[in-house]
């Protein structure tokens, strides 16, 4: 039988912060690379992640087409089914229709992020999907996975934990910080509409030290999510395949941005990325 295939997508989470937090139970399913993710914004970067586009390397001297003939191979490797080829996605090129259609895969998503919800054009070819109770809950993903003997699974899992406020479950919503005007822009919303006019409040980027406490929050939840990612391991059937990487990355005051989305900044685009299948 084909191997049950789970994507895991921290959101937001940086390479580097992947790399500081050293999860140990997330490398037993390989090596650790350093790609890109095809955009910087949550919404478009899992569009091309379920055409089955995964974070590119980046290669010189090579064709675009090459290099996605090449890439397209590994869902040989992914799937158990030798010969998949990009060709084989036409003319949907949606990975969800695919493996439901043609190769009979029981299909689903659970995803934490509000911008991804069951109402977007991302939900095509997806027998189930579900947008979580809790945004920053992947534990309780745990508890909706279901895999059958008879037939092969695909799930796609998007983590919120890493996402700002990068907040654990069991952290009191009233502990979490608040900044306003996060998440893709230059922090100079400061506009604000009084008495029915517009008027121009100036307020200081945050301090180096909110940045850093921020930071660290994701790098203490890419270490939470090394003990649940450790659950899934006991959970799932011995032929099961897992990619885990990111939608994109995230920037904490580097050249004076925060946040991701309309930003073209490396620390944006860069990415982890690790798969396997447990042995």
């Amino acid at each position: 039988m084909p191997n049950h295939y789970i994507l895991i997508v921290f959101d937001s989470c940086r390479y580097d912060s992947f790399i500081r937090a050293n999860p140990k139970t997330i490398r037993k399913l390989g090596r650790v690379e350093r790609r890109w993710s095809y955009a910087s914004w949550t919404a478009p970067s899992h569009y091309n992640l379920l055409m089955g586009l995964m974070p590119h390397r980046s290669p010189r001297r090579v064709f675009a087409s090459e290099y996605y003939k090449r890439d397209f191979f590994k869902f040989s490797e992914r799937l158990g089914i030798e010969g998949i080829e990009f060709k084989n996605l036409v003319p949907h090129l949606y990975l969800p229709i695919f493996l439901r259609d043609k190769l009979g895969y029981r299909t689903h998503a659970l995803v934490s992020l509000p911008v991804l919800n069951q109402k977007t054009i991302l939900n095509q070819g997806f027998d189930t999907y579900k947008l979580m109770e809790k945004h920053n809950d992947m534990r309780a993903m745990l508890r909706e996975l279901r895999f059958d003997d008879d037939r092969p699974s695909f799930y796609l899992l998007n983590v919120g934990e890493t996402h700002y406020p990068y907040a654990l479950p069991d952290e009191p919503p009233d502990q979490w910080p608040r900044l306003s005007g996060v998440h893709g822009v230059f922090k100079h919303l400061d506009d604000h509409v009084v008495g029915g006019k517009l008027v121009s409040k100036k307020q200081p980027f945050f301090d180096q030290k909110t940045l850093r406490e921020l930071r660290h929050r994701q790098i203490e939840a890419v270490r939470y999510l090394d003990g649940v990612v450790e659950e899934l391991f006991d959970l799932v059937p011995r032929n099961t395949y897992i990619t885990i990487t990111s939608d994109h990355g995230e920037l904490f005051g580097e050249d004076g941005y925060f946040g991701h989305g309309p930003i073209q900044h490396e620390k944006v685009f860069e990415v982890f990325f690790v798969e396997g299948k447990l042995r």
